[in-house]
């Protein structure tokens, strides 16, 4: 918790993104690793919204839902890893002010909550198709999927404009030191640097962090826990298989997705923690906009097969 010192204290307007300083000569290679990263996450996911557009047997309600997560892990992954490209130029340190600062993190917030909001949404999609498939087309049509998708960025939204405002009725003001212990602007390390009481803050953000993590959590845990146990009734040996096998990658995505977000911004602030919060926050920020394009469409049968006609179809033409 910060203490107020008014006296003797200048107030910062620029920070230090000290991401990835002191690696010497592993910077070069970090940096393309990253690049590397940051590029095939955008081709995954343009691929993804492509082939759901052009193709008419994706256009589904879990096609639309798959199309809308692509989207929006191709603006969560851009909220980062350009500026972090850009500080590994910089022998690994990024200068920015304290606004843009605190705009990336409520972009990162928004975005966060909006992923944790449609993962669960798709979850009930995929239990509505296969524990309630005779009420699927009345449960899951276009309205309810395009209210589903909209409301969570609402809800995003909602949620870290609570937090901008508690930023400003506080009066938030930075006094130093002027360097952040991290690749992104994070909310505990900004509250390190705040020189005006943060105790309100961090009870604010510790409830809603519950409120928007662990909830969709668990309700998206219990709706595969239903389709599993709906699969083993009746499905053949072959079945349950395959389908245990993607809810099992479905699940791993998941759970290491929510756990690193609980790990930061719900489980107490402890030393042991802290020294792992920049390794942790890659397994929420950097690595499932990578993978879950994999997990969730490209090794969907149906997904491609649309991408081998498309490709067959672009041969065709280029043959003309």
């Amino acid at each position: 918790m910060a203490v107020a010192e008014p006296e003797n204290q200048t107030e910062i307007t620029e920070l230090y993104l000290m991401g990835f300083v002191g690696l010497g000569k592993l910077q070069v290679p970090v940096f393309y690793l990253f690049l590397l990263i940051y590029l095939a996450t955008m081709v995954e996911n343009i691929l993804i919204i492509f082939l759901v557009v052009i193709d008419s047997h994706l256009h589904t309600p879990m096609y639309f839902f798959l199309g809308s997560f692509s989207f929006l892990e191709m603006c969560y992954s851009s909220n980062i890893l350009p500026m972090m490209l850009t500080s590994l130029i910089h022998g690994g340190r990024k200068l920015i002010s304290v606004t843009g600062c605190i705009i990336q993190y409520y972009l990162f917030g928004v975005l966060a909550v909006a992923e944790c909001c449609l993962l669960t949404a798709m979850s009930y999609d995929r239990y509505v198709a296969i524990c309630k498939p005779l009420y699927y087309r009345t449960l899951m049509n276009d309205k309810i999927c395009l209210q589903f998708i909209i409301g969570s960025w609402i809800h995003g939204l909602f949620v870290m404009s609570i937090v901008l405002c508690l930023m400003h009725l506080l009066k938030l003001k930075f006094c130093g030191p002027s360097e952040i212990n991290h690749f992104f602007c994070e909310l505990n390390p900004i509250l390190k640097l705040a020189c005006s009481e943060t105790y309100l803050l961090e009870f604010a953000t510790t409830l809603l962090s519950i409120l928007c993590i662990l909830l969709p959590f668990l309700l998206t845990l219990a709706s595969y826990i239903f389709i599993i146990s709906t699969i083993m009734k009746t499905s053949s040996v072959s079945g349950r298989k395959k389908a245990f096998s993607t809810c099992s990658s479905h699940l791993v995505v998941v759970f290491i997705f929510y756990s690193t977000l609980m790990i930061v911004y719900i489980l107490p602030k402890t030393d042991s923690l802290k020294r792992i919060n920049k390794i942790v926050s890659l397994f929420y920020t950097i690595l499932p906009p990578l993978f879950n394009p994999l997990i969730y469409s490209l090794r969907n049968r149906e997904v491609i097969e649309a991408l081998r006609k498309t490709v067959a179809n672009l041969y065709t033409i280029e043959q003309m």
